[in-house]
């Protein structure tokens, strides 16, 4: 099977990352999920931010998506900020099917944010491992990050791929 990842500067954001080699500006989010649709009927998840929920929620295929949450509970907090942004809505769309013999996945995991990665926004690994198992991906399968960034999300499939869990 064929999945995609993809992890773009949330609505808003892009200035944040102005200096990376890849940047381009804001996202059309409605061109990406459209893409994501067209190309990988297999599965997709695309991470968001929590005030971009309102935003990129209606752009999604209903009622196939699913809004699953990533936790932070150690998260960076901002000055002026009263109330921490300590989680992120992941979207889900499509995914490999388990059997009655597989575990079941809970639809949010708690991992904590990443530091000195080079680049805001990593993923830590804990994270990139429960994304594979919410798509149910296999080794053997293919997954296109299409936002790679630090590389974080293509380590880890690696590693995936060379030690999937049981």
């Amino acid at each position: 099977m064929r999945f995609a990842y993809a992890d773009p500067p949330y609505p808003g954001q892009a200035h944040l990352y102005r200096d990376h080699p890849d940047y381009a500006g804001e996202v059309d989010h409605a061109a990406l999920i459209a893409r994501l649709v067209a190309e990988f009927p297999d599965g997709w998840a695309l991470s968001s931010s929590s005030p971009a929920l309102r935003d990129v929620l209606p752009l999604t295929p209903p009622p196939l998506t699913r809004v699953c949450v990533w936790v932070k509970p150690f998260a960076s907090f901002k000055p002026g900020v009263t109330l921490a942004y300590a989680w992120e809505p992941v979207f889900v769309c499509g995914g490999r099917k388990r059997t009655r013999e597989e575990d079941t996945v809970r639809d949010w995991v708690s991992a904590s944010i990443t530091l000195r990665r080079g680049l805001t926004g990593a993923k830590p690994r804990e994270f990139c491992r429960w994304l594979f198992r919410v798509l149910g991906a296999r080794p053997d399968d293919e997954l296109v990050d299409l936002f790679p960034g630090s590389g974080a999300v293509a380590r880890a499939w690696e590693e995936f791929q060379r030690r999937p869990e049981p």
